[in-house]
């Protein structure tokens, strides 16, 4: 695996929103093909800091991408269904101008039969939608994915079913993703490095390397169990 491209150089961000400091002095960088994690606490800025890298929020520092072809997938609660539009999965697809054959073959990659294709979002499952959400957001052929929470509100066995979709087109494409998530689990499998952020970097590095009994707890504090995974 080719990790030697930079693809994003963060350099001692800091972000203010309404008079509070939300992120500080944090600096990291991405090579091409990483799966970087980013592990906090409620509060900790990690959806601040997707925010920020979209360009979507003011901020002090440096964020030097080297790519501009970007997805982002936002967590399962902020898409509330009941306020959307009636709009079948079809007619979603359209507004990225691709045609009904690649909207079918992205759909199937994310194990969601064609039958599926006419219907409403207000008649898919929790699972079905973020699947559907993470094909939307694949369908362009991005670069770079950004994912926040994206198994959030989801049962295990689905949760299981959408990092394996991820870690598919991880495989097979020229990805580079950042997610957001509390899981654990998901670091050890999958993640080249990660990013402990409480307002400012707790920890950031190879998994293995700093995701110590001492770090968790000064990132979470007290009463975190600590549980490697270990590959056959």
């Amino acid at each position: 695996m080719n990790m030697e491209q930079k693809i994003l150089k963060v350099t001692n961000l800091n972000i203010e929103l309404n008079g509070n400091k939300v992120i500080k002095n944090l600096s990291f960088e991405v090579n091409e093909r990483e799966v970087l994690i980013i592990l906090g606490p409620n509060g900790a800025g990690k959806s601040t800091l997707l925010k920020a890298l979209l360009g979507l929020l003011p901020y002090k520092g440096e964020i030097l991408w080297n790519t501009k072809n970007i997805s982002y997938l936002p967590p399962q609660e902020f898409f509330q269904r009941q306020d959307i539009l009636p709009l079948s999965i079809e007619e979603f697809f359209k507004f990225k101008k691709v045609s009904s054959e690649e909207i079918r073959t992205i759909l199937k990659s994310v194990e969601l039969d064609s039958s599926l294709f006419k219907r409403q979002f207000g008649h898919l499952s929790t699972g079905q939608f973020q699947r559907m959400m993470i094909a939307w957001a694949l369908v362009d052929k991005p670069s770079v994915l950004l994912f926040d929470e994206p198994t959030s509100g989801i049962d295990l066995k689905g949760q299981k079913t959408i990092y394996s979709l991820l870690h598919k087109f991880w495989e097979k494409n020229i990805l580079t993703v950042i997610l957001v998530t509390h899981d654990l689990n998901i670091v050890w499998e999958h993640a080249n490095n990660v990013l402990c952020l409480n307002k400012e970097s707790v920890c950031y590095g190879k998994p293995r390397k700093v995701l110590t009994p001492e770090g968790l707890e000064k990132l979470y504090g007290t009463g975190i169990k600590f549980y490697e995974h270990k590959h056959d």
